[in-house]
């Protein structure tokens, strides 16, 4: 795992814009967001189709650059960095969750699961092992030889799910995680995501759905690009501990 900086932040943003366009056809996807996320906290950014919030978590996970505005992950200010470093920070300390999985079909479970390790620089040998144990703590230690064909969509969301802590991360960013699945796979995948934040895994979740929202630290609402509204429904991440705790039965 990358190391953090004495901040009690993970994450943290500062004046963070995207435009897309210009002059008269100029549209802001993200306007002016400041965003802090303490370590083991989840936070949940809800709001409808288009304003803004995959956009938004694109760009905290380096995935696409700002307009204006800073990012910082684990003390590192992303906008120095180049390319390749942006790269290596993407592998090393964040997992990402997408609401279509983004399996490669041609390799099993647990070699999906294990491809970020290697990347990442673990051995061949510790890599596999790690994506045995994550496969076996979703549930999964059964379908390891699957490919992703071969499972249910619940279960290809639990593989992307393990595919995202084999390198340890400092982060997981999920984008609509359960938006492609049923009722019952959505509940398995929620009470997964409770799991984690047991663990003590910082994660983001940008979502439409309250239900999925919910059981988050906090709850901010989005609209036309910028943060309108928070609630902390479970007064912070320590107070949460016990109302997760109904979520692993």
């Amino acid at each position: 795992m990358t190391s953090i900086s004495d901040s009690p932040y993970v994450l943290r943003t500062q004046g963070l814009r995207k435009a897309y366009g210009r002059d008269g056809s100029l549209v802001r996807a993200v306007d002016g967001i400041d965003l802090e996320v303490r370590q083991g906290e989840t936070v949940a950014i809800m709001g409808p189709s288009g304003c803004g919030k995959s956009t938004l978590l694109y760009m905290l996970g380096g995935l696409d650059r700002p307009t204006a505005g800073q990012i910082w992950l684990g003390g590192q200010n992303l906008s120095r960095l180049s390319e390749r470093g942006l790269a290596r920070l993407r592998r090393q300390a964040i997992g990402f969750v997408f609401q279509a999985f983004h399996l490669m079909d041609e390799l099993t479970a647990v070699e999906n699961v294990e491809l970020p390790a290697l990347l990442a620089g673990h051995s061949p040998r510790t890599a596999r092992r790690r994506a045995g144990e994550l496969l076996e703590r979703v549930g999964l230690a059964s379908r390891a030889s699957f490919l992703p064909t071969q499972l249910s969509g619940g279960q290809r969301q639990r593989v992307a799910v393990a595919r995202a802590l084999v390198a340890d991360p400092l982060i997981v960013l999920a984008d609509e995680p359960t938006g492609n699945l049923d009722s019952a796979a959505a509940r398995d995948v929620l009470r997964l995501f409770g799991h984690l934040h047991q663990a003590g895994q910082t994660l983001v979740i940008v979502t439409h759905d309250v239900r999925v929202a919910a059981p988050a630290d906090r709850m901010i609402s989005m609209s036309d690009g910028a943060f309108i509204d928070q609630t902390t429904p479970h007064g912070g991440p320590r107070a949460r501990r016990g109302a997760l705790a109904g979520l692993e039965g």
